[in-house]
């Protein structure tokens, strides 16, 4: 199994090869939506091509759909098609905040059923102390690519299946939010605080160690099976307030050898703007 993470030097030799590679800058910041596009035109890996949050990798919310739903598998081939994307062409994403974004670019690739797609183990602080080179201002538009849709290489769950299984002992919901908002504290994202009944919680830092670096395979292994108990990857659903670090749980379960965990992409966001979805509080 080739690993979802892929480390500075390996990435510096794989370019310095000349092998086709295409690069995704997927830095962002919540709180000020316009950050990462102002770093990407400050420096970036060379040739990266940015994508934002809001505008490339979900669709327009509509209230009831979170704050950060998906687009259509086919909107979103469409979009990347004309980005350049192309069918078998390996992509690295990174960002600069542990791989806390370019994992949801990560997870929608292999939503898409494209395999070939890692993540910069330590993002842009790990390529900078391998002495990577950056570059600033616009990156040339790529020509636009053929980007074949195929089966999805990962697995979903929608309101209405989380609502419906809610007591049932064959899900594990992993809550990837931080553990006061998972308790219903210090809310400042969504309107209502709490979590889905029956979740448990794991901070997505948490898979992380020293330099924002994902912890060891073996390392990530461990923790997750002390966290699942008796339950099977396959039984475990992911989720976060937006379904963006949800993604980062599920690049560590496939980093551990654990794939198979669906993601509840409407999240938190979703879940909180329904009245028919009951809300839990504390820990």
């Amino acid at each position: 199994m080739t690993s979802p993470l892929i480390s500075a030097p390996a990435l510096r030799a794989l370019l310095a090869s000349g092998a086709p590679l295409l690069l995704a800058d997927c830095r962002n910041d919540l709180a000020d939506p316009g950050a990462g596009q102002r770093a990407h035109e400050t420096f970036h890996l060379p040739g990266a091509l940015y994508f934002h949050l809001d505008r490339d990798l979900s669709a327009p919310p509509d209230g009831r759909n979170g704050r950060h739903p998906l687009p259509t598998r086919e909107a979103f081939a469409e979009r990347l098609a004309a980005r350049g994307f192309a069918d078998h062409l390996p992509v690295v994403a990174y960002d600069a905040s542990g791989g806390m974004y370019a994992s949801r670019l990560w997870w929608m690739l292999r939503w898409l059923g494209h395999e070939a797609v890692q993540v910069l183990d330590g993002g842009l602080a790990a390529w900078d102390a391998a002495g990577g080179a950056l570059q600033a201002g616009p990156v040339a538009p790529r020509a636009a690519g053929r980007f074949t849709l195929r089966p999805p290489l990962v697995g979903t769950v929608d309101f209405e299946t989380v609502l419906g299984g809610l007591g049932h002992a064959r899900r594990l919901i992993v809550d990837a939010r931080s553990p006061d908002r998972f308790r219903g504290e210090n809310e400042t994202l969504d309107p209502v605080a709490g979590h889905i009944p029956g979740a448990v919680s794991r901070f997505f830092r948490d898979n992380l160690g020293a330099g924002d670096r994902f912890k060891p395979a073996d390392q990530l292994r461990r923790e997750w099976q002390a966290l699942m108990g008796t339950h099977q990857p396959v039984e475990l659903v992911a989720q976060c307030g937006s379904g963006v670090t949800a993604c980062h749980h599920l690049l560590a379960l496939e980093a551990a050898g654990l794939g198979g965990a669906a993601l509840y992409a409407g999240s938190w966001s979703e879940w909180c703007s329904r009245p028919e979805a009951p809300v839990a509080l504390g820990a």
